[in-house]
């Protein structure tokens, strides 16, 4: 691995059981993936997108073939390692939010920090936890919502609290399925400006999943998947500007509303 990959796939396969039938999800996948960069991985229904995302994630391990994380082997860790490395690293965003019903923003962007007992938050305390908590949900936005339950939020916010939650831990990478597939063109257009402009600002390694050619539009990087073979990882050369399309789909909001 280069000093510039934070990822690297190797000749992985991934093969599910369907009662007597094999099907072979991925066959024989390599890429790279390197620090701070933003990349679509497409592909058509049953394509193995969603399957490289679980492996990504370190959610599933590969049948065959090797994975490294940061120069790290995790495709011959154990459970345990594989949730530290989840919980520590990577950051999810889901396309059904998976937000506690009960609890505040605050609250559900704090459970990983709970989970999680060792390492840089060995010690820290409950009051830390929440300022840190909040400190995210003003990276998203959300810094005036705090204390609302998801049922008082907007699509487009609950899925701004599962992005504070992906951050708090400070991950890698944020690996983001699908992330607006449950909301309306606004919301969609305001979570794909949010991740763009945290891997721009910060730096953060952003890979989505997804079918919809016009948020791969702004990815800097398409990876195409086919019956589980990438068969096309282009660069783009002009990525659209996440900002600008938000904008340009608020003007029209305006205009429709006038």
């Amino acid at each position: 691995m280069s000093d510039r990959s934070l990822i690297e796939i190797r000749d992985i396969t991934k093969t599910y059981r369907m009662g007597s039938v094999q099907v072979h999800a991925l066959r024989g996948v390599s890429m790279q993936v390197d620090r701070g960069e933003l990349l679509a991985i497409m592909g058509p229904s049953g394509s193995g997108k969603s399957t490289i995302m679980n492996v990504l994630g370190c959610l599933d391990q590969p049948t065959s073939g090797e994975y490294y994380l940061d120069g790290v082997d995790v495709s011959t860790l154990d459970d345990d390692a594989l949730a530290e490395i989840r919980n520590r690293r990577i950051g999810f965003v889901f396309q059904t939010f998976n937000l506690l019903p009960r609890t505040t923003a605050l609250q559900n962007v704090e459970l990983p920090l709970i989970y999680q007992q060792t390492g840089f938050m060995r010690g820290v305390s409950g009051r830390q936890r929440r300022q840190r908590s909040a400190q995210s949900l003003e990276l998203v936005g959300l810094g005036d919502r705090i204390h609302h339950r998801p049922n008082e939020l907007s699509g487009g916010e609950r899925q701004r609290v599962a992005i504070a939650r992906a951050l708090v831990n400070d991950p890698s990478i944020i690996l983001a399925d699908e992330p607006t597939g449950n909301l309306d063109s606004r919301s969609g257009a305001e979570i794909v400006a949010i991740l763009e402009r945290l891997n721009r600002e910060m730096g953060i390694t952003v890979v989505f999943v997804t079918h919809d050619p016009n948020i791969a539009a702004h990815m800097r990087r398409i990876v195409r998947l086919h019956d589980g073979e990438i068969v096309a990882d282009e660069q783009v050369e002009n990525p659209q500007d996440a900002g600008a399309t938000l904008a340009a789909v608020l003007s029209e909001r305006e205009k429709e509303g006038g």
